[in-house]
């Protein structure tokens, strides 16, 4: 009879890490947003302070970076934080899921019931409403869908006008990176 090292941490053991190593998933989207926004890994090294292989190494969708330095990034390329990080795979809680369904439907009979001329949808919609809120009282302060969308005023700007193009993007859009 032989004493086997296996060579496992007690830790690997009592957390269950050691069953079986992690697919490689997709955490970030800093490459994919960095060229939408026609920002060169060149340019992202030198406002990060840093260097062109680091940039490129923080791409990879895969590698785990610190939250500190996706901040980092969320500032030097002028985006929303969210746009960076990828969308859990499993989505919604079941109870997310539910309210937006509940809030769509609503939507969707507030619609109708404003919209309708006929004596008889109008009544079913109404039904359908108070049913609703029954189901869930919050929904009483759920409005109709947009019938064409919300329109600016001519005073308003778009979001557009809030962001810069830099030379350097103009330059980067001829060199092709």
């Amino acid at each position: 009879m032989s004493i086997t090292d296996y060579s496992v941490p007690a830790c690997q053991l009592a957390c269950g890490a050691a069953q079986r190593p992690r697919a490689a998933r997709a955490l970030h989207r800093l490459r994919r947003v960095r060229r939408r926004e026609g920002v060169s890994r060149r340019t992202m090294a030198r406002r990060l302070k840093s260097n062109v292989s680091l940039i490129k190494s923080q791409e990879k969708e895969t590698s785990d970076i610190r939250l500190s330095t996706l901040y980092q990034w969320q500032d030097v390329l002028k985006v929303p934080i969210g746009e960076l990080l990828v969308e859990a795979r499993d989505g919604l809680s079941p109870a997310v899921m539910k309210r937006a369904q509940m809030v769509r439907l609503m939507k969707t009979g507030m619609a109708i019931l404003e919209r309708t001329q006929q004596p008889d949808i109008r009544r079913m919609a109404q039904m359908l409403v108070e049913q609703l809120i029954e189901l869930m009282p919050e929904l009483s302060e759920v409005k109709a869908w947009p019938a064409v969308g919300k329109r600016r005023a001519r005073n308003e700007l778009g979001q557009a006008v809030g962001r810069s193009l830099s030379r350097d993007a103009l330059a980067n859009l001829a060199d092709g990176d």
